[in-house]
């Protein structure tokens, strides 16, 4: 069975940092893109990151520069740091895989900037 437990969420100043991360079960996360998405009050979920089985990463353009993804293999779990953090950057974060035509989310954990 597919599980992806988010932890890492906090309230933080803006311009502080956060690590997120995501610990993976019933898959290899070194053998499946893993993604990074958040959902803010009100808005649509998007879409923040990822990192393929080739360790290849990408990046949205709101957050690129100051977010990086990761992985750690002998952990089974892909990280989301976030630096310089704006306000405009508090939603629930979650990660997320595809595998066999089906999508797995996690619970998702909350990242609130704000003085």
């Amino acid at each position: 069975q597919v599980q992806l437990v988010e932890s890492g969420g906090d309230l933080v100043q803006p311009g502080g940092s956060l690590r997120l991360s995501c610990a993976a079960s019933g898959i290899s996360a070194s053998g499946n893109a893993i993604n990074w998405y958040r959902q803010a009050p009100g808005k649509q979920r998007e879409w923040v990151a990822s990192i393929l089985s080739s360790s290849s990463t990408s990046t949205a353009d709101s957050v690129k520069g100051r977010f990086t993804i990761s992985r750690d293999d002998a952990k089974n779990t892909v990280y989301l740091q976030m630096s310089s953090l704006k306000p405009e950057d508090t939603a629930v974060y979650y990660c997320n895989t595809f595998i066999r035509f089906r999508h797995y989310w996690g619970q998702g954990t909350q990242v609130t900037v704000s003085t």
